[in-house]
């Protein structure tokens, strides 16, 4: 599947995102630039595509039945800001959530998990109740 759609900002990001549903992680390293950084809701950072992998491959070994599932995805320049919410049996995975993925080239350079509260909310300008 190649086309002019693939490397829009937005099909990336829903890309990018069926591969974690699918715990694709070949996928995923398609989707990666050498220079990926994930971002918890912490703030806590890992780095480059490699050790971005193996944090993934942890993940889904850990939780399984994780997916997220996105209400609505905004693009601003290369910024995609996503509104949805995760489902997972781990209940401190579970619920809304907002996520950001900048873009470069048709790849995932930062893939960002926020906590979904009104003063975040205000920060990436989403609007409640989206």
């Amino acid at each position: 599947m190649t086309g002019a759609d693939d490397a829009e900002p937005t099909s990336v990001v829903v890309r990018f995102n069926d591969c974690i549903n699918r715990r694709d992680l070949g996928g995923l390293a398609g989707l990666m630039p050498p220079d990926h950084t994930f971002v918890d809701t912490r703030g806590a950072v890992v780095s480059g595509r490699e050790s971005c992998l193996e944090a993934w491959r942890g993940f889904f070994a850990s939780f399984p039945d994780y997916r997220n599932a996105f209400a609505s995805l905004t693009a601003r320049e290369d910024v995609v800001t996503v509104v949805g919410h995760s489902v997972c049996s781990e209940p401190g995975l579970e619920g809304p959530a907002l996520w950001t993925a900048r873009i470069r080239d048709g790849q995932v350079v930062e893939w960002r998990v926020h906590e979904d509260t009104p003063d975040v909310r205000r920060r990436l300008a989403v609007q409640e109740g989206r």
